[in-house]
């Protein structure tokens, strides 16, 4: 571990830690030896840890004023300080924007756009306080650059986030850093959803030009990056984490030169 990578003494929230890209990321912390607190509506079974060490949880759903007033004054009073705050949780279904009823619109907006300003303006009015200031990092997506069928909303919202983290990093400079890591498509326990079964995953994990769907880990890396010391002159900008990005369409279609 190089000492820009080195962790230890510092806070780390991961909302949405408990599974999934989140999971991964709280994991990547833990072994920089960050302490890390992940929050999420449920309990989990199994807690991020490494070598003895896991995560705390606490129950928060992201979207709840309340909540969030409940998790910020607990991580106030039980470490004193916040120093990177990864606002991960967020989703969606598969779903036509024409087949979603106007509360599903609402929620989606609710979870992906409106819950991470809400929980940054609370990491923020911390980090402000702090003579080290701190990290604000969102998780946005590849999905935020491109026409996205079945998850029109979700990827409006995510656009949002970018528009959030090019503002935000304005408005809190010079003390908070904010920035975004947007992944392309991740291997999670829950791909089967999105890909089907182990070959569809296959199939799909082939168009990616690195030959491979991103591990969680993979994007845990890119967070240790742009919350450390060595990305400290990089806020208000988007890291692409996509293997590549996806192979344009019309070379698979075109009947020359598509090799």
């Amino acid at each position: 571990m190089t000492v820009e990578r080195d962790f230890t003494n510092k806070v780390v929230l991961v909302t949405g830690g408990t599974k999934g890209i989140g999971y991964g990321i709280a994991e990547c912390f833990l072994k920089a030896g960050a302490t890390v607190l992940v929050c999420g509506r449920n309990s989990p079974l199994t807690l991020p840890g490494v070598e003895g060490r896991s995560a705390e949880f606490f129950p928060a759903d992201v979207r709840e004023s309340a909540d969030l007033d409940r998790l910020f004054t607990h991580i106030h009073q039980r470490y004193g300080r916040l120093d990177v705050l990864v606002k991960n949780a967020g989703g969606t279904p598969y779903s036509l924007a024409a087949s979603g009823s106007a509360r599903f619109h609402e929620s989606l907006i609710s979870l992906n756009l409106t819950a991470p300003l809400l929980t940054a303006l609370r990491a923020n009015a911390l980090m402000q306080d702090q003579d080290t200031g701190g990290v604000i990092l969102f998780i946005g997506s590849v999905g935020a650059y491109s026409a996205r069928p079945g998850s029109a909303t979700y990827a409006a919202a995510k656009a949002g986030v970018l528009s959030l983290t090019k503002s935000l990093a304005v408005e809190w400079a010079p003390k908070v850093r904010v920035v975004c890591v947007s992944p392309g498509l991740v291997q999670t326990e829950q791909s089967h959803l999105h890909y089907g079964d182990d070959d569809g995953i296959a199939a799909v994990s082939a168009t990616v030009p690195l030959g491979r769907m991103a591990q969680p880990s993979d994007i845990g890396e890119a967070c240790l990056f742009m919350a450390s010391s060595q990305a400290a002159y990089i806020s208000g900008v988007d890291l692409l984490v996509h293997g590549g990005g996806e192979r344009p369409a019309f070379l698979n279609a075109a009947s020359v030169n598509n090799e």
